[in-house]
């Protein structure tokens, strides 16, 4: 009979060229079972995939991600079965609303939609469902220091969503 355990899920986005960024996100974070990028910033997810064979890695194409195979959106499923959609957000117009982007998520059945472009960190939770912007590891918009996100799916299915500040 295999142990439960929690997973730790690394969160980043809009590295725009910092290189440095990202690699401290994952020096700090050596720990973590997956991480996910959410968009403009393939060129240094390419080269910390190369650094960090070992890790698993998902990312998604950002609107300035011109030239990457990643995809628009994935949904990835936890291996006790929850879901997590993530997008760029360019494309759900999340500038201006999120509600295109939260019936997504209710319509794909995620406990937890992820999305970058704003820069700019955002967490809800609405009807079983966490909405998390982790902000930007490069080029922040709101007034605060670079950040990344932790997403804890606990044992039990509890789920623990929170930003860290990158130092």
């Amino acid at each position: 009979m295999s142990e439960k355990k929690n997973m730790r899920i690394v969160v980043f986005s809009d590295s725009h060229g910092n290189f440095t960024a990202v690699e401290r996100i994952f020096k700090q974070n050596q720990d973590a079972d997956l991480f996910i990028f959410l968009g403009d910033g393939a060129r240094e997810i390419d080269t910390i995939s190369a650094v960090y064979p070992q890790k698993q890695i998902l990312c998604v194409k950002g609107n300035c991600d011109i030239i990457s195979r990643a995809p628009k959106e994935l949904l990835y499923t936890a291996p006790d079965g929850r879901k997590i959609f993530a997008c760029h957000g360019n494309t759900y117009s999340v500038n201006t609303t999120k509600t295109r982007l939260f019936y997504k998520g209710r319509e794909l059945g995620a406990s937890v939609v992820l999305f970058g472009h704003t820069h700019c960190r955002f967490l809800s939770y609405d009807e079983q469902m966490y909405m998390l912007n982790p902000g930007s590891a490069g080029q922040p918009r709101d007034g605060l220091a670079p950040s990344y996100a932790f997403i804890d799916l606990l044992e039990g299915g509890g789920i623990f969503c929170t930003h860290v500040e990158l130092k």
